[in-house]
């Protein structure tokens, strides 16, 4: 059964990178990054909320696709609502697929230490726009840390996992059994 793998959590926690290793592991897995598909919206900056919204919506729509092909999906994005979190279910549901809701969680201060380490090496487009889109900062960052923490409180059956920095491999694994034993 395929399974469509929301990876939540706070800027720069290491939902893509994550995201990349599951899909180089699982032949014809998608790495469904929504950021990119926001990047492929003509003029999207011009209204970059709104671009958001039919990035979410295209990609829920090839996701629906791509699990009912009988291959998985992984979703890395920062989802602060429910609503959005129920519309991947779902989803998933429709396709016949298995929901798999992840948080990758870290503390505060590390959040702001990768996100501008992140930020200052621009190697990936979509980390320079997160930078630029990124309101208030620090203040900011910890309010998205706050966010997910109450959010994590509304989805019991979601698992955690913490993604300490430069524990990408063990991160990895944690994620891979965490999965394994859904």
């Amino acid at each position: 059964m395929p399974r469509l793998i929301l990876l939540n959590g706070a800027p720069a926690v290491g939902k893509s990178t994550l995201a990349r290793q599951y899909a180089e592991d699982h032949p014809f897995a998608l790495n469904l990054d929504i950021d990119q598909v926001r990047r492929m919206l003509g003029r999207w900056r011009d209204d970059a909320s709104r671009a958001g919204l039919l990035a979410r919506s295209v990609a829920v729509a090839a996701a629906g696709a791509h699990l009912a092909s009988g291959h998985d999906v992984v979703v890395p994005q920062l989802v602060g609502r429910v609503e959005f979190i129920e519309r991947l279910a779902e989803t998933a549901t429709e396709a016949g697929a298995r929901f798999c809701e992840v948080f990758l969680v870290d503390d505060g201060a590390s959040i702001v230490r990768r996100f501008a380490e992140r930020t200052r090496l621009a190697a990936d487009p979509t980390h320079v726009d997160a930078g630029e889109l990124m309101e208030d900062g620090e203040a900011g960052l910890h309010r998205w840390v706050d966010r997910i923490a109450d959010l994590m409180l509304l989805r019991p059956n979601a698992v955690t996992i913490s993604a300490a920095p430069g524990e990408i491999e063990e991160t990895y694994r944690r994620l891979i059994s965490a999965l394994d034993s859904e």
